[in-house]
């Protein structure tokens, strides 16, 4: 089997079109130049991946998953060549970055010295939302999302995932000791989300099910100021490993009920409207990123 990248682009245009002489127009060749093409495709995979009558196509069985493959198989091709170009030449120009604050403070400043050292071209504007917002509004080229993705109509690239932790600092547990099981948490000081219950529903393992939902003793919008209340003993949290890890290994926060938890991890995603303009400073930021991370 010989196939290449044109029979698949000419498969993928003839279905796009609708018709091989719209077809024939896209890729600058005769419709019966197409109609071979297509014609020696399906001789080289020994089927039929089209019924085709004076009037219309139509997808076979086969036609479907080939159709899917070979979008997914042009696509990577197309990611592959633009990273080559990246590295050839030096992406410039305005970057609005968008991230909740825990995540732009604890895993994106951290490494923008190095970053700005190897893209010195690239002004990065850098803003922090806790909550989703609409990134043609607000002028974002790339926004961070931890959780669940809603907004289909987005590019969407898998970051990483933290786990999720209930935490306590030392000192709280000093003064009203170390709950030993998820109900006990009834009894303790709780901090929690405001304005996100998604947030408030813990990754532990109880009578009812495997994700427990508090009711909050005090709290907020953003993650930083529950990591802050929890620093200064104000009760128990849950939150990202990405944002506590260093608390933890210091010893300023300390791990509870890890026999009841889960371990379910937060997804973490880059979402971003694609724009050929854009695309280099994307990819680039998004690429070191993810080594990063």
């Amino acid at each position: 089997m010989d196939i290449n990248s044109d029979d698949l682009k000419t498969f993928i245009t003839v279905i796009d079109s609708g018709t091989l002489s719209a077809a024939s127009v896209h890729l600058g060749q005769t419709t019966s130049g197409v109609s071979r093409a297509l014609s020696r495709l399906e001789d080289k995979l020994a089927t039929s991946l089209l019924t085709r009558t004076t009037r219309r196509m139509e997808l076979t069985e086969e036609g479907h998953l080939f159709l899917e493959r070979a979008r997914a198989i042009l696509g990577a091709m197309e990611e592959a060549e633009e990273t080559i170009r990246i590295r050839r030449q030096k992406p410039a120009g305005r970057l609005c970055v968008d991230a909740a604050s825990p995540f732009m403070l604890h895993c994106v400043v951290p490494h923008m010295a190095e970053f700005r050292a190897l893209y010195p071209e690239i002004k990065l504007e850098l803003s922090s939302n806790d909550q989703i917002t609409d990134l043609i509004e607000h002028r974002t080229d790339i926004a961070i999302r931890i959780g669940t993705l809603t907004d289909s109509t987005l590019h969407a690239r898998a970051l990483t995932s933290s786990p999720l932790h209930v935490l306590a600092s030392p000192e709280y547990l000093r003064r009203h000791g170390t709950p030993d099981t998820p109900q006990e948490l009834a009894r303790h000081s709780l901090i929690g989300f405001a304005q996100y219950e998604q947030g408030n529903n813990w990754p532990l393992r109880h009578a009812a099910g495997n994700s427990l939902t508090i009711t909050p003793s005090i709290a907020a919008s953003s993650g930083e100021t529950l990591r802050q209340l929890a620093l200064t003993g104000q009760g128990i949290v849950c939150l990202a490993d990405f944002m506590t890890r260093a608390d933890i290994e210091a010893g300023r926060l300390v791990r509870i009920l890890e026999d009841a938890n889960t371990g379910y991890c937060q997804q973490i995603h880059a979402v971003y409207y694609r724009n050929t303009q854009l695309a280099q400073r994307i990819s680039c930021f998004l690429e070191f990123l993810q080594q990063k991370l």
